[in-house]
């Protein structure tokens, strides 16, 4: 059962992205993450409550608040990362990108956690998954702009001039996927012994306060009523998207194993690469589908080693 809850987690990650993209045009990237955030919070809370699992936090042992507590303040750093890397990168890249912490993740559960199954066929899906990763992290070359000079200058030759590039969005897209990893692995450890979707809530309200001191500290509160209601309808969209994929993710990752549990979330990469190309028109070279086809191909030998 743990398999459907960890597809339905991949497929909601996956709409996540599209709809944090859309939300973020405008609207400062911490911001976004803290309203989201609370979206989030009131979408696991209600969760809790139907369970009727909040009566049980009083049973949480200290080493299980650590972790929920450490996993959250990674999955803060992953968010935060992550949604300003969309604020001003290619959502398909960024996503790719962002998966590719399935790497750590998957080696950091194989020998911390001993999720040693078949390791010569684990070892084998994981290094499929990084060359398909790699693949689909293609870079476009540059383009030179050439035009001629004016009336001025008219024995000058054509110029040649360098479009300027953004590459911030890179140094952000990474460090989302390192907090990324270290959020399974703390988020597995913390998981183990608490209701999943009481746990959920436990780390979202971690990832609400962070969200909200980076907000407070980087000055982007804004007033609300200057946001724009399609920005707000993405935001709100996103967060239920998101509420909806981790309480999958945290109900399979306390049933099954995180070293198969997290490639089948990060299958989530299908649903972003084709949503961004209806949406937004974002295509995928030879190479890139390639990669991709080999990441899908590591993720079913991850799958079969379990």
């Amino acid at each position: 059962m743990w398999i459907v809850y960890a597809v339905g987690a991949a497929f909601f990650a996956g709409i996540t992205s599209i709809l944090g993209k859309m939300g973020v045009k405008t609207t400062p990237s911490s911001l976004a993450t803290t309203l989201r955030t609370v979206v989030v919070l009131i979408f696991a809370g209600l969760m809790v409550a139907i369970a009727g699992s909040f009566p049980t936090m009083a049973t949480i042992s200290a080493k299980t608040w650590v972790f929920l507590v450490l996993s959250g303040i990674a999955t803060g750093g992953s968010w935060l990362c992550f949604f300003r890397a969309l604020q001003i990168g290619p959502v398909s890249k960024i996503a790719v990108i962002d998966k590719s912490s399935i790497i750590l993740t998957v080696l950091l559960a194989i020998f911390l956690l001993n999720e040693r199954y078949h390791l010569w066929i684990q070892l084998f899906g994981i290094t499929l998954i990084a060359i398909g990763t790699f693949m689909m992290m293609e870079r476009k070359k540059k383009r030179a702009v050439t035009h001629e000079t004016t009336s001025h200058t008219p024995s000058s030759s054509p110029q040649t001039i360098n479009l300027p590039h953004k590459s911030s969005w890179l140094i952000y897209a990474l460090a989302s996927a390192i907090f990324a990893s270290l959020t399974a692995i703390f988020g597995k450890v913390g998981i183990e012994n608490v209701e999943p979707n009481l746990g959920t809530f436990i780390r979202t309200v971690v990832v609400l306060i962070m969200a909200y001191l980076v907000t407070f500290v980087k000055k982007e509160f804004v007033p609300l009523r200057t946001i724009s209601v399609k920005e707000t309808v993405y935001m709100v969209l996103s967060g239920i998207a998101t509420g909806a994929s981790w309480l999958c993710y945290w109900k399979a990752m306390h049933d099954g194993p995180a070293s198969v549990i997290a490639p089948i979330d990060k299958l989530s990469i299908l649903v972003t690469i084709a949503l961004a190309w209806i949406f937004f028109k974002e295509k995928q070279s030879k190479m890139a589908l390639s990669g991709l086809a080999i990441l899908v191909a590591g993720t079913f030998v991850m799958l079969f080693a379990a």
